[in-house]
């Protein structure tokens, strides 16, 4: 990851694809510059991709089961099957 990656935030790097799509989208670009934005458009979105797998791997949730305890399970990963009592305070 370049050092530029590592400064910009999702949301800075989700409005600038935006506007580099706006001016592709008008066509009032040369044809260098429109391969310059598409090159930097996908770096954009490598970092989107990136900071959204990282936040996905953060995640983490609550699910009660029928027997009346609870299971942490990561979003998007397998379960965790660490079970814990309802006695505990969770909810």
């Amino acid at each position: 990851m370049s050092k530029s990656e590592k400064k910009i935030t999702f949301e800075e790097a989700l409005e600038e694809l935006e506007k580099i799509a706006e001016k592709l989208e008008r066509q009032s670009l040369s044809l260098e510059d429109s391969i310059k934005a598409f090159e930097r458009g996908m770096e954009l979105k490598k970092i989107c991709a990136d900071r959204l797998k990282d936040a996905e791997g953060k995640i983490e949730y609550l699910q009660k089961n029928s027997d009346g305890s609870t299971t942490k399970e990561s979003f998007g990963r397998n379960k965790d099957t660490s079970k814990y009592d309802d006695s505990e305070g969770i909810f």
